[in-house]
Formats: C-alpha cells, structure tokens, sequence
C-alpha cells in the first residue's frame, strides 16, 4: 500500500463535497489550492471560495495563487511534498503544476468522457436532452479533458430534472468516484485507459450571454430543455416587451402545454392565472421568472400586481 500525501484543488462548493468524503475517508491531505477571494455583493466585501472555508474549518494548510506558474508558489507547492494531486472544478493547470507529484493528477469532470469536454458539461448535457450523463475522472495532460480515464459511474436523467437538481447528484456521485480512484492509487492496481477520439463528440462550451438566451423560433421541447438546463443558474433569458418597453428578463421554472393556436411564437398569453408563451407546438407556461432589479418571483404573484398589455411578447 502506498502512503498517499494528496494536494486537493478547487473552488465551488461542487469541490466541497469530494474534499469532505477524502477526509472522511482518513487520507493526509497536505494541502488545499483554490481562487483567490473576490470582491462580490452591494458591498464589494471579499468573499473567500467555498472550498476555503471549508478548507480552513479542517485546519488544512490553504494556498490561493492568483499565476499558477509563478516560482513562489511552485516552491510552496513542492513544500507540501504532493505524490498525488486531485483536482475538482478548478482551473487548467500548467505541465509545471500537474505533472509534479510521483503518482499523477487526476481530474473529477462531471460527464461519461469523451462526452461534454468543457465548462459547463451539467448544463449541456440537460440542454441536449441526453437520457444520461455521469461523472469520470482521469489524469491531467497537455489538452483540456483529454488524459487518460480511471473511472467512470452513470446516472439517469430525469425528464423534468433541472441543472441545479443534477448537480447535486453528481455532486454527490463524483465525491464517492474520487475516493475510489484514490484506493485504486494507493494500492497501485491503476489501469488508466486511453480517451476514444473516433466519436462524434458534443462538447460543453462556457456559458455565455448569447447561448443562453432564449429563441422562440426554437420548438417547445428546445425552449423547455434550455431553461431547465440553466436553472437556478446563470438563467436562460428572454427581452420582454410590453407596454411599449423592452425589459430583460430571467426565467427559471416552466412547464409544457402542448396544444395548436394561431399565435405568433412569444406572443403571450396570461388565462386562469397562467402565464403562457406560444411556441410551435403549444405553450410554454413560466412559473418563476425575475425581473430587472426585482427577485425572483413566482408567476402567481407576479400577476397579482403586473399587467400585460395586448401586445405584450417575448422578442
């Protein structure tokens, strides 16, 4: 058995969860690597990542390099003495970086590689449809998501799931994976496997302002899986018009109405306190959307105090 001293990498709270099952399964974490604070809120108040402030409630040694390949921090680094590095939803690395510890560093990504390299491979994967999707992990190389797989576990997809729902369960899922890519390091029965590169691939770009909003020219079914594939966040947005104003808007939770009708795709219409979008092929009902400088809110209290005029549409 090999006596691992593990150097962990990461920021969101995604991170949280596998450094927490390490731990809980009794191994020498020498070292935890994550963002620097950033300044956030009305406040501007730096504000410290998940992953530190959990790292800090353990008592283990954190660092927070703003350059990865900066000399003070690559002498901090070999200070901790890492053979093995794990790194969960952090920031590509320089060859200086993960190829320093004896046993390698491996990466948790949250998709069945070759599948969904990239940035934001939860919220693609909702927002193509897929039936599954799960959680790999393999070993750092020169390209982003491309080394060779250790591990890989699938989950289900449910029809109606969204990407905060599914987020936590390959939250959860990937803590575990990590663990037993670790036991498989530490007793050395590791056969790492070469990615297949002979497959069309769909990859997972960074989420951005123009991917993420809404085209009503879309079919009901891409509309419905774009929303519920951003939501809680960043949110799939549409510009509201309506009583002669434009106005962007975030929409979280909807439903599906499939039905026929005569209007023109965004035309709104608000019936039995229900907000409804024509689409081709029914309607979109939104019941939770936030608007410019408001909270978000649902629909029924929405219409309580808002009113949309006759010509009010999604653009």
């Amino acid at each position: 058995m090999r006596s691992l001293r593990i150097v962990f990498m990461g920021t969101p709270d995604f991170a949280v969860a596998s450094l927490e099952s390490i731990l809980d399964a009794n191994y020498n974490v020498v070292g935890v690597i994550t963002a620097p604070d950033k300044p956030a809120g009305r406040g501007r108040k730096l504000q410290e990542s998940p992953v530190k402030k959990f790292a800090i409630s353990k008592g283990l040694k954190v660092l927070q390099p703003t350059n990865l390949k900066d000399g003070a921090f690559i002498d901090e680094l070999k200070a901790l003495d890492p053979n093995v590095q794990v790194v969960v939803a952090f920031r590509m690395l320089p060859k200086v970086v993960w190829d320093l510890p004896q046993f390698g560093t491996f990466n948790l990504h949250a998709s069945l590689l070759p599948q969904y390299r990239g940035a934001a491979p939860i919220n693609w994967a909702i927002i193509n449809n897929e039936k599954k999707t799960g959680v790999s992990t393999f070993f750092l190389d020169e390209k982003i998501d491309t080394g060779a797989m250790i591990l890989q576990k699938e989950i289900n997809i449910a029809a109606e799931e969204s990407v905060g729902e599914l987020h936590d369960k390959l939250m959860e899922l990937g803590a575990g994976v990590v663990v037993e890519t670790l036991e498989l390091i530490e007793k050395g029965n590791l056969t790492p496997t070469p990615q297949p590169f002979d497959q069309l691939l769909k990859d997972a770009p960074k989420l951005n302002k123009e991917n993420t909003k809404i085209n009503w020219d879309d079919s009901l079914d891409q509309i419905y899986n774009l929303i519920r594939g951003l939501n809680p966040y960043p949110a799939a947005w549409s510009i509201l018009f309506n009583d002669g104003k434009e106005e962007k808007v975030k929409i979280y939770h909807c439903k599906k109405e499939i039905a026929s009708h005569s209007l023109g795709n965004g035309s709104i219409l608000v019936e039995d306190k229900k907000l409804k979008v024509a689409t081709e092929g029914g309607y979109l009902i939104i019941e939770e959307l936030q608007l410019p400088g408001k909270r978000k809110m649902d629909v029924k209290s929405l219409l309580n105090g808002y009113d949309f005029s006759k010509e009010a549409k999604f653009l």
